[in-house]
């Protein structure tokens, strides 16, 4: 089995775990000394491979039929079944993989990345359990949260463009929240920082940084490949890299505009791309997990920005990339929605004293009248309702709705203090 397989397999394993456990999990690969144990599933995989490529869709039938005979063998029996008022639900912590009898991968499954590893180090292959009321049954994650952010907790998540701005932002709320987060971003020095800190602030392994260029794909695919081979897969995708470079239609260049839809509007369609294929993998072991790929957006995707056309014009055109995926991956659980927040001004995207919006406006014109930096960031308050700019913890609220609303996708969800509203 090559190294490839072993990845596809990872993601497979995760669905299963996620699907019968109806919980978030952690899958890495490593290996055991003694594979022989009742609590270990141990799956006899040859039958999926044909001329040495793994079917998929065989894969996944297999490993979903071990994991039933291994739970008929773990069930309760008799009278215990019978008088028990709970039910211990098990789930194998370690997963063997067999090809004509010869072990060719071992998976440890945990609720999260620091139990997972501790589990495999010490090659601890006793089950997870969990203790369900007979009269309660299995609820949904989230159905019944106290706080709106428990709808992520122990998720793992994939916040790109996630070193600085509203892309730290989201970081650290998720983060905070609960949430396992890969930190995604060009800057991959600055996203090991970031991730060191919440790290020691969070006392766990909370985030990861990883190296992106969203509008290269063969990056991408890397990006997603390393995700999978990390922690068996994801369940939410956050797209937010994005850049701007203001000028008039009459003045842009053509190597401007190209450079501003490359990241903004390619570089989401190349996400959601590799985000849905990893997502559509988990799906075909956890058909009823639902999975989030969001669009971080801008209120200039509801309307235009005079002498910002290519911006606007590459957001306007990512919200028809989440109408448009909305209806396709559907199929897979997979939503897809996008966010539109308001201007942030307190982050470098707004405040950079030298590429900042604030600078670009004044420099381009924008605002008649500005003679200073302030005079722009003034006037720009003074056209928001609310008096004010939108915050991480505004857009923060928006995600945690997006991921607790099963029943939404294809929207595009404005936060903008009421500068732009619904029609």
């Amino acid at each position: 089995m090559n190294s490839s397989d072993c990845t596809v397999l990872a993601s497979l394993v995760r669905g299963l775990s996620v699907g019968i456990s109806k919980q978030p999990r952690v899958v890495i690969c490593g290996s055991i000394s003694q594979a022989e144990s009742a609590q270990v599933l141990t799956v006899e995989l040859g039958p999926a491979f044909k001329e040495d490529r793994m079917d998929e869709n065989a894969a996944a039938l297999i490993l979903q039929e071990a994991y039933a005979a291994w739970e008929f063998e773990m069930a309760p029996s008799g009278a215990e079944a019978v008088t028990k008022k709970e039910t211990v639900k098990k789930y194998p912590a370690c997963m063997v993989i067999h090809i004509a009898d010869k072990v060719e991968a071992v998976f440890w499954i945990d609720r999260d990345l620091d139990a997972v590893r501790k589990r495999a180090g010490g090659e601890d292959v006793s089950v997870l359990e969990e203790r369900i009321s007979r009269q309660e049954g299995i609820s949904a994650p989230g159905a019944s949260a106290k706080n709106r952010n428990e709808v992520v907790k122990n998720k793992i998540a994939l916040v790109t463009g996630g070193a600085q701005g509203f892309g730290e932002e989201i970081v650290r709320g998720l983060a905070a929240s609960g949430a396992l987060v890969f930190i995604a971003d060009l800057n991959l020095e600055g996203a090991e920082k970031l991730a060191a800190r919440i790290n020691a602030a969070e006392k766990r392994t909370a985030a990861l940084a990883v190296a992106v260029n969203v509008a290269d794909e063969a990056s991408v695919e890397e990006m997603f490949r390393r995700i999978a081979e990390t922690v068996g897969g994801l369940d939410l995708c956050i797209s937010n890299a994005g850049v701007l470079k203001a000028a008039s239609l009459l003045e842009q260049d053509l190597g401007n505009f190209k450079f501003v839809t490359d990241v903004n509007y390619t570089g989401f369609f190349l996400i959601s791309k590799h985000a849905g294929r990893l997502l559509r993998l988990q799906h075909r072991t956890a058909s009823d997990w639902k999975t989030d790929i969001i669009q971080i957006n801008s209120k200039s995707g509801l309307e235009g920005s005079n002498k910002n056309g290519a911006y606007a014009g590459g957001k306007f055109g990512g919200l028809g990339l989440t109408e448009s995926f909305a209806l396709e991956l559907v199929e897979y659980n997979i939503k897809v929605n996008a966010i539109c927040p308001g201007n942030f001004f307190d982050g470098p995207l707004w405040s950079d004293p030298e590429k900042g919006l604030f600078v670009q406006y004044l420099r381009a014109g924008k605002v008649p009248g500005a003679r200073t930096i302030e005079d722009v960031k003034v006037f720009y308050e003074s056209k928001v309702p609310m008096k004010r700019g939108c915050t991480g913890a505004d857009v923060m609220r928006a995600i945690y709705y997006i991921v607790e609303q099963e029943y939404e996708t294809g929207q595009a969800v404005p936060v903008t203090g009421g500068q732009v509203m619904l029609h």
